[in-house]
């Protein structure tokens, strides 16, 4: 990123976030790779997307001006996330799209693709969200930030400009197909095709709006607070209505598809409801029982564990109401399963082993003599 950022998109550092979307939509219709053909239009799109990553973020565009840098943080097409991370473009659209650049792919192909059907309503997209399981467990509010094609701002979303309509498609008369017939030596051949004037629609746009040439809708990128419900598992889907791809002139957009994925934890393993957890006591505590405390899952939250009398390696204490919210019934809890393991210490001072030895002429235990100092001397010489 060694070029100014605002150079590069073309606009003066006071620029509003909407001018700046704008700048960006002009200058990726003449630099995307499927209508501009100079050598290096796939870095020259490359680096305008970069530009617009850090520029179109409030929080990214405060450090780039302040430090002209934007430390640590991954930006381009593909970079995922765009809001701390969180997000993985999993299937965009149902069919492996994945940024801004095959967006505007998409875009390229909308109303009046030569020989293609129109799609008008708009495509499902599906995007995974990455939460810890202290996320999952309380339930956040999350705001991802992905690319899509959205109701063009300038003309709401119709396609038409200053003046425009829609009108019947003149060179198939509103029908969609075009028939041609061929001449043969066997007879007349009639075959059917897409229309090429108004991709199959039967109507053309009169007047279209110069921002979305017609089509209703423009690459952007949108911003979503998405409700994490407490409880919820890895896996688990939110569909958010109409926030997918938008439909070509004003036809219905499509639906987001949010599945949640819970990261993995560095104590708790989670078991549906329940969690599991292993935790190391002193071979005292095991045979003479204990109540130790443990961190909860909830914030702030300790959990008692009472140790039996002669627990033993290994043993399994549950603590009932201890585990992970059940999903939509916050009052209601799974179980924590903790998992003991029993420390032997390694080495043992005076008192320690005479207490142990006492011990073990109680109970009738064959142990090992303690050795002398002179001996313990004479091992560290040899």
């Amino acid at each position: 990123m060694a070029k100014d950022l605002y150079e590069v998109l073309g606009v003066d550092r006071n620029a509003s976030e909407a001018d700046i979307k704008k700048a960006f939509r002009h200058k990726a219709r003449e630099l995307h790779p499927d209508v501009n053909k100079a050598p290096d239009a796939e870095d020259q799109f490359k680096e305008l997307n970069e530009a617009y990553d850090v520029l179109s973020d409030a929080q990214k565009r405060v450090q780039y001006d302040r430090f002209g840098t934007i430390p640590g943080v991954a930006s381009g097409p593909g970079a995922g996330g765009y809001g701390g991370g969180y997000v993985d473009f999993e299937d965009l659209f149902g069919g492996g799209f994945g940024g801004m650049g095959d967006i505007f792919s998409t875009f390229f192909g909308g109303a009046g693709a030569q020989g293609r059907q129109v799609r008008k309503n708009g495509r499902d997209m599906s995007i995974g969200l990455r939460i810890t399981l202290e996320e999952a467990a309380s339930g956040i509010t999350k705001e991802v930030v992905y690319d899509r094609l959205a109701p063009c701002p300038d003309c709401d979303g119709t396609g038409l400009g200053e003046d425009g309509k829609e009108v019947t498609c003149s060179r198939c008369n509103g029908q969609g197909r075009i028939v041609t017939v061929q001449h043969t030596f066997l007879g007349d051949m009639q075959s059917a095709s897409t229309c090429p004037e108004c991709g199959g629609s039967g109507t053309t746009i009169e007047n279209p709006c110069p921002e979305c040439n017609g089509q209703g809708r423009v690459p952007d990128r949108t911003k979503l607070s998405v409700d994490v419900p407490q409880g919820v598992r890895d896996g688990q889907k939110m569909r958010f209505s109409g926030y997918g791809e938008a439909g070509i002139q004003g036809a219905p957009a499509g639906d987001l598809l949010v599945t949640f994925r819970v990261l993995p934890h560095e104590f708790f393993e989670r078991d549906g409801d329940d969690l599991h957890a292993r935790v190391t006591i002193a071979m005292v505590q095991a045979a003479l029982g204990a109540e130790i405390e443990v961190d909860g899952i909830l914030e702030g939250e300790t959990v008692t564990v009472r140790i039996p009398e002669g627990c033993q390696p290994g043993q399994v204490v549950r603590v009932k109401g201890c585990g992970m919210p059940r999903f939509k019934s916050a009052s209601s809890r799974g179980d924590l399963y903790v998992h003991v393991s029993v420390q032997i210490p390694k080495k043992l001072n005076k008192k320690e082993r005479e207490i142990l030895e006492k011990f073990a002429r109680e109970t009738g235990d064959e142990v090992s003599e303690g050795r002398t100092a002179f001996e313990k001397l004479r091992d560290i010489f040899n």
